[in-house]
């Protein structure tokens, strides 16, 4: 779609009629429809908004549908019974319907700054309400910013979205400098539609990221942490950590990572998250412990053979799990995760490097399939294996075996057991 191919140029946007986009109406669901017409038909602007716009242009399935209205959150509420606000830095209203939440944002504007030349740009309150064009110009990104008008199905563009939306561009709005100043998290957000659309990220914004890339220790690390998990769980985290590693993003968040993966130190490492990516997209769900356990692997791995030439030998199996464990939890504090989530990475990587050394005895095999972590170590061993060519063998022969005995399980007979009487005590 060329943006200006047969649009009408109005004081601040660029607004292309129904005949000349690509969005139905069929592809938008029928919840978000009826949010979508009640504001408009209370006499407010109702519009559908940010990626659901871009995804819907570019023939994708969009992830969310998120609506922005002139009706401020309290009026919104007014109009929804089955509805709440949220929010405290952004006030908003989720409107719950039984299958899904549609999200409604009012129309804002960036807050006063500080006049002062140096002052922290840190945004930490964002309830200052505006016009379209003010909210469209306090987005992210270019490709960000569009919206769908439900009055006539026109798609409205204030900023060059359509344009860099034909080039494939990722492109900041406003000054890059100040943008990842105000919310660094927005450094990695770049990355993430990068990889994800397969877009270039624009000179200036790329070149932003550059400077910048030590502003993100700023950033939350549970909003660091999630931006991670995202990168590595939708099936395209090679281009993502490729881009991490290029900017130099990666180094300031994850150090030990950046060492253990920059230049060729891990060639399998890349081969990991090809087939990571390849297996995500095969819908096959990957736990998040599995996922982080891929990304802490190589550096696990160059610690262990690092302290076993310093000990000129071998450590022993349980000499390993002690050190793995000493050795990820300040990581996994630093990254704030949660202390289920550190247990079950604890317990992938422990687990896998006792499936590199099979019990000798049978029962003990059987008693491992059973354990907890089996599945998550299996699903790291087969990752680890097909990508670096090592123990490909020991990976089919736990596999396996682990369907031997849970086709067994299946087949046998279950008997309940017979309760024990209780002996009666003389008196």
């Amino acid at each position: 779609m060329t943006a200006h191919a047969s649009a009408t140029e109005t004081e601040h946007a660029v607004v292309v009629d129904r005949s000349s986009h690509s969005i139905s109406r069929r592809r938008i669901p029928e919840n978000v429809l009826k949010v979508l017409y009640r504001l408009h038909r209370s006499g407010y602007r109702a519009y559908l908004c940010g990626g659901s716009v871009r995804d819907l242009l570019m023939n994708r399935t969009p992830k969310d549908f998120d609506v922005a209205t002139d009706a401020h959150p309290a009026e919104i509420r007014r109009l929804f019974r089955n509805s709440r606000i949220i929010g405290r830095r952004f006030r908003l209203v989720h409107v719950i319907f039984q299958d899904m939440i549609v999200e409604v944002s009012t129309f804002r504007r960036e807050p006063e700054r500080a006049s002062e030349e140096n002052a922290e740009l840190l945004i930490t309150d964002d309830n200052t309400f505006g016009t379209p064009l003010q909210d469209a110009r306090r987005r992210d990104f270019t490709i960000n910013a569009l919206f769908y008008n439900i009055a006539d199905f026109s798609v409205i563009d204030f900023i060059g979205g359509l344009t860099d939306l034909d080039q494939k561009k990722v492109r900041v709005i406003g000054h890059p400098d100040i943008r990842f100043r105000e919310d660094p998290v927005r450094m990695m957000r770049a990355i993430e539609f990068a990889s994800r659309l397969d877009f270039d990220i624009e000179h200036e914004t790329y070149d932003a990221i550059l400077r910048h890339k030590h502003e993100i220790l700023k950033a939350s690390p549970h909003r660091v942490s999630d931006e991670i998990l995202e990168l590595l769980r939708r099936g395209w985290s090679r281009g993502a950590f490729r881009l991490m590693v290029d900017t130099g993003l990666l180094e300031p968040l994850l150090p030990e990572i950046f060492r253990a993966i920059a230049g060729e130190r891990a060639p399998y490492f890349w081969k990991m998250l090809e087939v990571l990516d390849r297996t995500v997209q095969s819908d096959r769900k990957i736990p998040d412990a599995v996922l982080l356990s891929v990304l802490l692997l190589p550096w696990v791995i160059e610690e262990i053979e690092r302290e076993e030439r310093r000990r000129s030998g071998r450590m022993r199996m349980g000499e390993v799990l002690v050190f793995i464990r000493e050795l990820i939890q300040p990581i996994c504090a630093r990254m704030a995760l949660p202390a289920g989530t550190r247990h079950q990475i604890e317990q992938a990587l422990e687990t896998l490097w006792r499936l590199l050394e099979p019990p000798a005895d049978r029962r003990a095999q059987f008693r491992f399939v059973y354990r907890e972590p089996f599945n998550d170590a299996l699903a790291l061993l087969e990752i680890y294996a097909f990508s670096s060519g090592k123990y490909v063998d020991v990976f089919r022969q736990w596999q396996s075996f682990a369907q031997r005995v849970k086709r067994a399980e299946g087949e046998a007979p279950h008997h309940p057991r017979p309760r024990r009487r209780r002996r009666r005590h003389a008196h």
